[in-house]
Order: C-alpha cells, then sequence, then structure tokens
C-alpha cells in the first residue's frame, strides 16, 4: 500500500464503503458516495483522486460533485472485475485528493519572457498593457492552456 506522503491529502483511509447500484446513470451507475466531500469545490474534472479499492490501484479518477451532498466515484467495470464485487457489497476505501498543478504566477511568465529574449519588447507596452496581458494568463484554467498563451505571446513580441 502506499505510504502517506506531505503532498498527499487522505479524503478517507481503510473506510468501508456500499457499492451502490442505481441503474440508468450512465459511468455512475456503479459508484461510492464519498464522505465528507460535500464541501470540496470544483466542478466536474477539477477533483482528481487516487488510491485503492480493496486493494486495487485507481489513479487520477474524477469525483463527480452531487447537488447538496458528497461527491461520487465511479467504480467502472474493469474495477468491479478485478475486485470481484457487485452492487450492494461493501468496498473497503482508501482515497487521497490529488493536488492541483498550480498555475503559473506573473514572476514566471515574465521569467519566461526574458529566456525568449523578449522581454524587453514586453516592458516597452504600457503598464495597463502588460497587466492585462498576464492577467489574461494568469486566469486561464490549466497550465495547459497558459503555456499556449505564453507561446502566444512570445512569438507575437519576436515580430515586432
Amino acid at each position: 500500500m502506499q505510504k502517506r506522503t506531505d503532498k498527499m491529502k487522505y479524503l478517507i483511509e481503510n473506510e468501508v464503503l456500499e457499492l451502490k447500484h442505481r441503474p440508468g446513470m450512465g459511468a455512475w451507475t456503479y459508484h461510492i458516495e464519498v464522505p465528507n466531500t460535500k464541501q470540496i469545490k470544483g466542478k466536474w474534472g477539477d477533483v482528481k483522486v487516487s488510491g485503492f479499492i480493496d486493494g486495487y490501484k485507481i489513479e487520477s479518477m474524477n469525483l463527480a460533485p452531487v447537488k447538496n451532498g458528497d461527491r461520487m466515484l465511479s467504480i467502472n467495470g474493469a474495477i468491479r472485475t478485478a475486485i470481484q464485487k457487485q452492487g450492494g457489497e461493501m468496498l473497503n476505501v482508501t482515497l487521497w485528493l490529488l493536488t492541483p498543478t498550480d498555475k503559473l504566477n506573473e514572476l514566471q511568465i515574465r521569467e519566461a519572457l526574458r529566456e525568449a529574449a523578449v522581454l524587453s519588447r514586453f516592458e516597452l507596452l504600457s503598464a495597463d498593457k502588460q497587466l492585462q496581458m498576464l492577467n489574461n494568463i494568469v486566469s486561464l484554467s490549466s497550465d495547459n492552456l497558459q503555456i499556449k498563451a505564453i507561446v502566444k505571446l512570445i512569438n507575437q513580441l519576436s515580430e515586432k
């Protein structure tokens, strides 16, 4: 079993949960309700967990938000086959919350511009324009989108 590290935040550890079966719920026909997760903020895809279900390792799975309830974790056919469990049976579950990748900050963006030899051109722009561009990049929802925006900015500044 995985040892706890400082970067892991356990949601549940060795808890016994029921494998729920609700026909007609698509990917969530078989699921577990993860206790004490109602307060976790984030839309679908924002909250990921890894852990063990009856000793079967799961990695980077989404917790689905439930209106006014604890989040759900889909237990797909591959998992059910591996643990040999059906709806209504009890599972031993350990889950930890995965820490999202930190988004880039203004200093990191400026460093990328410096490394690309375009920081001096960026600094020739008005302070308002610089701030607008930095805020646009920082506000993007993922580091992947931020990186694409930085590359685009570098290309724009290189053309001038």
